[in-house]
């Protein structure tokens, strides 16, 4: 990789990193320091040698990324950014996991530098860097498709450590098959296979071939004994990394073997050691056995330190060369050149939202039809759009046009393209969205991926982490409610809205009819914010309101979409394909007399987010008198309509029959609408 050749030097600094681990757990008294321990050589030589980075410079687009999914040994991470020079010292290892600390217990996004992606949840760190070498490899085709392999300036590498935990998870399962299918050659993973868990030896739970299942997911594996000590043969490990950077035919995986905690005397090799400090007598033993002055804390010479930082110096002189060939390649691709900057900033181009289609009130569509639609208008002036479905993508409706398959080079399907833009999840929710997130963090490209509302549960750990992070992730899920219809009750969503609504930063959004949905697309890529939106399998009227279409209503979250005919009397809010059942039974109201005014409320996070004054306007304090309408829990409505106001909701499960029929059923009408109204004002 670089002119690093291992001497006594890095033999001191894996010292240090091992002690520094014990000091920083000790310090603040919790923590999970005996991973860090014994992983210190592998994440050194990692950093030292194999990683591709400029501390100088964490966002640089050439650096390769490292993931660190067993999330809770942080401080392996901020340990290895302090000794190669990112905004890291040794305060901030003396502060670890303290208020406002930028060494926090599980690595944070945005957060600290050098840190790639938010993990602690086991197997979801090992999951993202999945859709990270997907996404490398899509704007690798974006940009310069015409490259040989491991010539581009765009091409990258991602490394994952990952320990027992991450592999026992289901989501590594669903990801790692994913990652083999994909033939994702820039993925390579160091498995920490120390055979230790919180409830102590492996062997109580997890004794499957772990090298086998990743042969049968397409994967190359490879295996590194521990030294006789119990440490980590730093040169098996080197030649195995060495052997599996010369293929890029498909992910790597490498077991490392080696003993959690070591060379603690008394709890290395014991589930103790995993999520406590040693204790100050064990340290002190530990340091002793290290060869280090029991009675300091936190001890690494300038002269070490000078020494680990030389990598910035080897990371900034790749950067300059990656800079010279950047260089050439605007200069040989200029068309490629202007789109690169583009995305690079986060831009949209001038009037792309020209493009989104209108859709003509008195018709009836879907708005899952209605989404497609616009994702396939958007899609054509829009080339960092991308995305799919957990295998339904023809109930989904996220399939881009023309837009081939997401497969390898040699797949023998038709249509495939390592840079397609259409990506077959397979029936993998939470890999799905792990993916994404993954893709999302790249940096360049805008995702999406699609599913049943009712499957969201199934993703909730990754939209959870794509709230966190705030990274632009799109959720498309369809069939939003009971109107889904004769599936039943297994697949029609109750609670779900609110459950969603729940996660802060999240925005979701249930459109109204189709020209809201279209309007919501445009809002959510200009916003670059994750979000979900929420769209019905069954056909809905287009309203016949130039509102639908107004990008500064529809973007406050909640506006008028129909006024009362004097002063107002009753307000009622309705989401989704209830907008028009609330139009329906605002034209009753107003005939006996009730000046009524309807507001559609597509998104409560936009509203929430809007000035006091502006709130008040649509939902003046002074009208009590308030209606909420949509198919599914009312929890969170209350906050709207008061406590002298109903909901029109539905508090239980739903049943297998005809839209129409469940809604008539269980109450979700406009008579039903004007009669909970009509309650209230007498």
């Amino acid at each position: 990789m670089n002119e690093f050749i291992w001497s006594e030097l890095d033999d001191q600094a894996v010292v240090s990193a091992r002690v520094l681990a014990m000091d920083s757990v000790q310090k603040v008294g919790n923590g999970h320091p005996g991973t860090a321990m014994s992983l210190a050589p592998m994440a050194y030589l990692l950093f030292q040698k194999w990683l591709r980075h400029d501390p100088t410079d964490p966002k640089w687009q050439g650096r390769d990324r490292f993931v660190l999914s067993n999330g809770h040994s942080s401080i392996t991470l901020y340990i290895q950014l302090f000794l190669s020079g990112y905004a890291m010292e040794l305060d901030d290892l003396k502060s670890f996991r303290t208020w406002e600390s930028s060494t926090p217990g599980h690595p944070e996004f945005g957060h600290t530098q050098g840190v790639e992606a938010t993990t602690g949840p086991l197997g979801t760190g090992l999951a993202t860097a999945v859709g990270m070498a997907m996404d490398a490899r899509y704007v690798r085709n974006l940009l310069d498709p015409n490259a040989p392999a491991g010539t581009s300036v765009f091409d990258h590498r991602i490394w994952v450590i990952a320990g027992d935990g991450c592999l026992q998870e289901g989501v590594t399962s669903e990801a790692s098959s994913l990652a083999g299918h994909q033939q994702l050659g820039n993925l390579f993973v160091l498995y920490d296979d120390n055979h230790i868990s919180i409830e102590g030896d492996t062997q109580v739970s997890f004794t499957e071939d772990v090298l086998a299942r990743y042969r049968a997911y397409g994967w190359n594996v490879l295996h590194v004994d521990m030294q006789s000590n119990g440490s980590i043969d730093v040169t098996g490990l080197d030649q195995a990394i060495s052997e599996a950077a010369s293929k890029s035919d498909k992910p790597t995986l490498i077991r490392v073997r080696n003993i959690i905690g070591w060379p603690a005397p008394n709890l290395q090799n014991t589930g103790k050691i995993h999520g406590s400090a040693l204790g100050e007598a064990e340290v002190a033993a530990t340091k002793e056995i290290l060869g280090v002055d029991a009675t300091q804390t936190f001890q690494i010479s300038e002269a070490l330190l000078s020494h680990t930082r030389k990598v910035t110096q080897r990371g900034v002189a790749i950067h300059d060369n990656w800079n010279k060939s950047l260089e050439n390649w605007s200069t040989a691709n200029p068309t490629a050149a202007l789109l690169y900057q583009r995305l690079l900033a986060r831009e949209l181009p001038i009037d792309w939202h020209a493009s989104i289609p209108r859709f003509e009130p008195g018709t009836s569509v879907a708005t899952r039809k209605a989404s497609g639609d616009t994702i396939n208008a958007i899609a054509g002036v829009l080339p960092e759009l991308w995305g799919g479905s957990a295998d339904l993508a023809d109930s989904n409706l996220t399939s881009i046009e023309h837009g081939n398959s997401f497969l390898p080079g040699n797949s023998e399907m038709p249509n495939a393209n390592p840079g397609g833009r259409i990506i077959h999840y397979g029936i993998r929710e939470f890999a799905m969205a792990c993916a994404m997130n993954g893709m999302a963090l790249g940096g360049i490209t805008r995702p999406f991926a699609g599913t049943f509302l009712v499957f969201s549960d199934f993703m909730r750990g990754a939209v959870r982490l794509s709230a966190l992070m705030n990274i632009p992730a799109t959720y498309v899920w369809t069939h939003d409610s009971i109107g889904l219809g004769e599936d039943g009750p297994t697949h029609q969503p109750v609670e779900h809205l609110w459950a969603l609504r729940a996660i802060p930063n999240l925005h979701v959004i249930r459109p109204a009819d189709a020209n809201e949905t279209a309007t919501a697309w445009r809002l959510i890529l200009e916003a670059n914010h994750p979000a979900g939106i929420c769209l019905s399998r069954q056909n809905l009227p287009v309203i016949a309101s130039a509102a639908t279409s107004d990008v500064s209503k529809v973007g406050k979250g909640a506006y008028v979409i129909s006024e009362s005919s004097g002063e107002i009397a009753v307000i009622l809010i309705a989401t989704g394909s209830e907008v028009s059942l609330a139009l329906a039974a605002q034209t009753t109201l107003e005939r006996s007399g009730v000046s009524t005014r309807v507001v559609s409320a597509p998104c409560l996070e936009w509203f929430d987010n809007q000035s006091a004054d502006y709130r008040e306007s649509v939902l003046p304090s002074e009208v009590t008198a308030r209606v909420s309408v949509e198919a599914g829990i009312s929890q969170g409505w209350w906050k709207y309509v008061g406590t002298a106001g109903r909901c029109i909701s539905l508090e239980h499960f739903g049943a297998s029959a005809g839209a129409e029929k469940l809604y008539e059923e269980f109450g979700i009408t406009s008579e039903a609408i004007v009669a909970a109204a009509q309650e209230i004002l007498n």
